[in-house]
């Protein structure tokens, strides 16, 4: 199954250090799936001062289980650096 997921940052003052502390593990986290295909994109989501306060990533999994299982573990979620997530199943029409 394919789903999207949004995910945003905390708005507290120490939202931005703990996505800086925590974004080199995620990225490489991250860099194990996209090996695999798993993950299909993905990016932050950019405020209009172009600051980083979320991200979305188009994903494929076996099921929800699987994909809940991956985002428990992800260092933005141990971190407390994601506050706020929705995931949605989604059919890709067009894939890069």
């Amino acid at each position: 199954m394919q789903f999207v997921v949004t995910a945003y940052d905390g708005t507290d003052s120490e939202a931005p250090s703990r996505r800086a502390a925590a974004r080199p593990a995620h990225l490489e986290h991250a860099a194990e799936l996209e090996a695999t295909g798993q993950i299909i994109a993905g990016g932050a989501i950019l405020n209009d001062a172009g600051e980083m306060i979320g991200s979305t990533l188009y994903m494929e999994f076996a099921s929800r289980e699987e994909l809940d299982a991956w985002i428990a573990v992800d260092p933005y979620v141990t971190g407390d650096v994601w506050q706020k997530i929705t995931i949605q199943p989604i059919r890709l029409a067009i894939r890069p």
